[in-house]
């Protein structure tokens, strides 16, 4: 947990072990959207007047933030191999609708989702780790965000490649990605009907079976002439707009060759999706009152309850990847996996928390795990 002053003016006069008593209130009233009122009523000895203060003085985006990053670095440095598999250097974004009152300038009508809020967007790795969250406005680019979220993410993990469906691709996007490091890998909708830029300029007869798809020639004298600046711009997330998306119409003909052809790569796709799909069903167990709706006008206490949010939900798959490397520990167990029962698993699951109920503190009792120990 980030220290007593960690982006805070001053530490005070708490002690250490009150103070992270407070702020993990504080997070958990966030966190579930509770709100500080009612977790005050729990069983821990500490007044909501206690919470609030702590909550103005110590508990800001950027501390929730830090706490969230140092679970995820946590939780990758104590997974077992044996178990989980090898780790992975990809991960997967999308978005998910979130109510929020509509009473200011970044609440929007999303017309798929049918009612008003803001987009929370999420970049989980392949063994259901969130890795970067932020909250977008229900018109914001997918694309922008992804390319935030996969380069300021700020944990360990190393991003090498990016799942999206089709809303967090485009050709502009394919430019950047491949400027910027990293492999864009779309699910895009009505594949048959993209169009597949020719290499060269006056080769008319090339690629016969493909001709039906293809279309125009690859500029490649305007990305060389532009190349020193879509460097430069494509750091500050600001593409020279013309030779990025000559780049990115290149960089999308190679990928849509390479996941027709490659059965693999389009299951690694579907499977990298399936694990944001299952991360944003987790939110609703977890983020669970006033309706999932997020009851603040003000973009940083919308901000605050997002990374909370965060936070818990990273600590459950913390929890859970102890709890079942401990079960896995015993060979009786371990034995009875197979080879499917391996795929199948996954850190991410909610069946054993009861949302609803007291809310109690020990910080004295811990998990007895045998493994661990």
């Amino acid at each position: 947990m980030p220290g007593p002053g960690h982006g805070t003016a001053g530490s005070g006069d708490l002690s250490r072990e009150v103070l992270a008593e407070r702020l993990l209130l504080a997070v958990y009233a966030y966190g579930t959207n509770t709100g500080i009122r009612a977790i005050s009523g729990g069983e821990h000895g500490h007044s909501e007047d206690d919470l609030r203060y702590v909550r103005r003085r110590y508990l800001s985006v950027d501390v929730a933030r830090a706490m969230a990053t140092q679970i995820t670095n946590a939780t990758f440095a104590v997974r077992r191999q044996q178990v989980w598999g090898a780790g992975s250097s990809a991960v997967a974004s999308d978005s998910t609708h979130c109510g929020a009152f509509d009473q200011n300038i970044f609440t929007e009508w999303h017309s798929r989702y049918g009612g008003h809020g803001v987009l929370i967007y999420w970049h989980v790795e392949k063994k259901s780790m969130a890795i970067h969250s932020q909250v977008i406005n229900c018109s914001a680019s997918k694309v922008a965000a992804m390319i935030e979220g996969a380069m300021r993410h700020g944990t360990s993990m190393e991003v090498d490649g990016n799942y999206v469906d089709s809303h967090g691709q485009s050709e502009v996007g394919f430019g950047l990605t491949r400027l910027l490091g990293f492999d864009l890998l779309p699910r895009i909708k009505r594949i048959n009907h993209v169009k597949l830029y020719r290499p060269a300029a006056g080769e008319p007869d090339a690629y016969p079976r493909l001709a039906p798809a293809m279309t125009r020639p690859i500029r490649w004298d305007v990305i060389g002439e532009q190349h020193d600046q879509m460097i430069k711009y494509a750091t500050a997330i600001h593409p020279t707009y013309q030779a990025m998306i000559e780049l990115g119409r290149a960089q999308k003909t190679l990928f849509v060759a390479r996941y027709l052809r490659d059965r693999d790569l389009q299951r690694e796709i579907d499977e990298g999706l399936n694990v944001v799909e299952s991360w944003n069903g987790g939110n609703s167990a977890i983020f669970f009152s006033k309706g999932g709706g997020i009851a603040s006008n003000r973009r940083d206490e919308q901000e605050l309850s997002v990374l909370c949010l965060r936070v818990l939900q990273s600590a459950l798959v913390y929890v859970n990847t102890l709890m079942v490397q401990d079960v896995l520990a015993d060979e009786v167990w371990a034995d009875r996996m197979t080879d499917i029962d391996h795929r199948g698993l996954t850190p991410l699951f909610w069946t054993h928390v009861a949302p609803y109920g007291e809310v109690r503190m020990n910080m004295d009792r811990r998990l007895s795990l045998r493994a661990e120990a």
